[in-house]
């Protein structure tokens, strides 16, 4: 599509020989990485093997780059690359990009839900505190936030993931690491904790959550009322990489096998709905 004078591109996978209901698909928009694009987040998360046996929709949109470049980033504002440095409107375009495919197909606009992966993590952030009334749940996966984000108007249910290990996005905050630190800004990070703080605070949940420790991985909690979830969780051992899923570019960290995100992420998404 065209947005904004820029040719913009998206890859729909809608699940074969699952008829939508009388609301439509579910939808599950899946942002892919810095440096990354649609084949490959959706190879790497297998979310369009999901759909096809859950029946829902997978949406995903591919960020912007430089002149002979392939891989495209987000503009998440102090992160990353091109989209950074131009200033696109990253969020502008999600919101467009929603409403036409919204027209074209079968989808239930109360069943919106909002992954990604790093710089597309934060990207989730961003489209949800821009956006909250378009979103039935949120997931960021390994991102977090910055200290600058405006608060949420409406309540978004969030389901966070991050690797105990992760050298590009630290779980302590500060300067980001790993390839791609000189794509960012120069604003440290927050702790990864930050980011159910600031949806717990949005969801009016209780604060200090319930902490579990489980053999592969951590998982908080926060009370909240009915249909404002907001947990995290901390997987043992991993790096910067898509839990339960394939490796993403040569040398990218390894994925581990013992916490599949893809379904924990649906299971969370599957129990929410926008009133």
């Amino acid at each position: 599509m065209t947005f904004q004078g820029q040719k913009r591109l998206y890859l729909l996978r809608l699940p074969p020989g699952k008829p939508a209901d009388a609301s439509g698909w579910p939808l599950v928009v899946v942002f892919h990485g810095g440096g990354g694009d649609a084949l490959n987040v959706e190879r790497m998360t297998r979310f369009t093997e999901l759909g096809r046996q859950q029946g829902f929709a997978v949406l995903y949109p591919q960020g912007t780059s430089a002149a002979g470049q392939r891989l495209g980033t987000w503009n998440a504002q102090h992160c990353c690359g091109t989209a950074m440095r131009q200033r696109v409107n990253d969020t502008g375009f999600i919101e467009a990009l929603l409403n036409d495919v919204l027209r074209q197909h079968p989808l239930d606009p109360k069943r919106l839900y909002a992954t990604g992966l790093s710089n597309g993590g934060m990207m989730v952030h961003r489209v949800a505190a821009a956006y909250p009334q378009r979103w039935a749940a949120i997931a960021p996966v390994m991102a977090s936030l910055f200290g600058d984000e405006p608060p949420a108007a409406l309540p978004v249910p969030t389901f966070i993931v991050n690797g105990e290990l992760d050298a590009s996005i630290p779980v302590d905050g500060g300067p980001p690491g790993g390839r791609f630190r000189q794509a960012w800004s120069g604003r440290p990070l927050l702790p990864v904790s930050a980011q159910s703080l600031y949806w717990a605070q949005a969801n009016g949940c209780q604060p200090g959550p319930d902490k579990q420790f489980l053999p592969t991985h951590v998982h908080w909690q926060y009370s909240c009322a009915k249909g404002r979830d907001v947990e995290r969780v901390l997987v043992t051992g991993l790096g910067h990489a898509w839990p339960g899923g394939l490796r993403g570019a040569p040398g990218a960290d390894d994925p581990t096998s013992a916490f599949d995100a893809t379904r924990e992420i649906w299971r969370f998404f599957e129990r929410h709905r926008r009133p």
